[in-house]
């Protein structure tokens, strides 16, 4: 039994591991595509226009990518987001004159395939992985993989701008691709057991979840990312750059700080949200954190507006908005994982992954949009920061619905 388990841990962590390092040039990809173009002349809407296909593909990917997971096994769709997202490195090199909105667009449509495979084959692994009756472990399993996720993203972001600044677009975007091709030679070697595939070969009309639970739960997550990217995705690192004048390497290692700061405190989740007590989350206290962070966007579009220093606020409220958020997406992570069925778990995690890359697709889209259209600069952001709010009121509201500790909803699909 021992030796069973420490195999499926093992194979649980070359996943992981594989994760990590297509996360890592991921979060590097963003910042690399957002510093370059804006470098460029292009506008906050055009850049937003580049990532419209990278949100839209993860949409449709995660359910399919869940029914694929069923139907193949998860490390099998683990390997081809690696590879796809070689492809779509690789689609970068082309000349600087062709590199287009339409070419652009095409590389970064492929380039969510492959992330949302990833994420969805890494997530759907660990409910496979831990006892039904272990919920506590579950919880800080799904933190601690989730944390360090957002971690190497962020620092994907500095790296990003690092490597812009060092060696140039397309360079950067080659050492990414050589690196990752050779990560995705590591996985086929070492990957061997169909982790998640199901013994009943589902119908591709399971991609549609059945629970309520789960639906109610998706459509909290679809605006708590959307309030997020909104004004973070476009708007925020523009902002930073045109008008407070920040370089590549401060724009870049900012958020890169940001989003580790974030990471860090999604892995710690479980102790802040008192599980070493034996408490776990339920929808109580998902509204509760969520009306928390409704409140952080109001009093720093509200300091924006008060002319109070930009940078000041921004750095103040971005810390404790990274904070609340990672409580909120820790907690909203785990109730998924423990809401999904064993068999199939795929199935569900991908269509709530689909929802999550839904409300990215209209919080980017958002960002450059009203952004733009607000006049950039402080009055564009801190029109970004008010749609950001109602978006979290909207998760509030949404999260009343979830099933509280102790009610028959809240264990029935655990």
């Amino acid at each position: 039994m021992w030796q069973q388990q420490s195999a499926a841990v093992r194979q649980y962590l070359v996943v992981t591991g594989n994760y990590w390092a297509f996360t890592l040039t991921d979060g590097a990809l963003r910042m690399l595509v957002v510093l370059h173009f804006h470098g460029l002349g292009y506008s906050p809407l055009d850049i937003a226009l580049l990532f419209l296909f990278y949100e839209i593909f993860g949409v449709i990917t995660n359910l399919a990518g869940g029914w694929l997971g069923a139907y193949l096994g998860l490390n099998r769709t683990m390997q081809f987001g690696l590879i796809i997202q070689v492809i779509a490195l690789s689609m970068l090199l082309v000349p600087a004159n062709m590199l287009s909105v339409p070419w652009v667009m095409a590389a970064q449509a492929l380039s969510g395939i492959a992330k949302d495979l990833n994420k969805m084959s890494a997530k759907s692994s660990i409910k496979l992985l831990v006892p039904a009756d272990a919920q506590n472990t579950l919880y800080k399993w799904v933190a601690i993989l989730t944390g360090s996720k957002n971690a190497l993203k962020g620092a994907g972001f500095f790296l990003g701008g690092l490597l812009l600044a060092a060696f140039g677009f397309t360079a950067a975007v080659l050492m990414m691709a050589v690196a990752l091709a050779l990560v995705w030679v590591v996985s086929l070697v070492l990957l061997k057991q169909d982790i998640g595939k199901t013994k009943a070969k589902p119908k591709f009309r399971d991609v549609l979840s059945k629970s309520r639970t789960i639906n109610i739960l998706s459509a909290a997550r679809m605006l708590l990312f959307g309030a997020r990217d909104v004004w973070f995705v476009v708007a925020l690192p523009v902002f930073l750059s045109q008008t407070l004048q920040w370089n590549h390497s401060q724009t870049g290692g900012f958020l890169a700080l940001w989003v580790i700061g974030y990471g860090a405190v999604q892995a710690y989740a479980p102790r802040l949200t008192g599980a070493s007590k034996g408490l776990l989350p339920d929808g109580k206290a998902a509204t509760l954190w969520a009306a928390a962070l409704t409140l952080l966007p109001i009093l720093i579009a509200l300091a924006l507006a008060a002319q109070m220093p930009a940078a000041v606020v921004l750095v103040g409220g971005l810390l404790l908005f990274g904070v609340v958020f990672a409580i909120n997406s820790s907690m909203h992570s785990y109730l998924i994982v423990s809401y999904a069925g064993s068999e199939g778990v795929s199935l569900d995690v991908g269509f709530y992954y689909m929802a999550n890359a839904a409300g990215r697709l209209i919080g980017t889209v958002l960002s450059g949009w009203v952004f733009q259209l607000a006049g950039e600069g402080t009055a564009g952001l801190t029109a970004c920061l008010w749609i950001s709010a109602a978006m979290l009121a909207g998760t509030v509201l949404i999260s009343c619905w979830l099933p509280n500790a102790g009610s028959p909803d809240s264990t029935s699909l655990t």
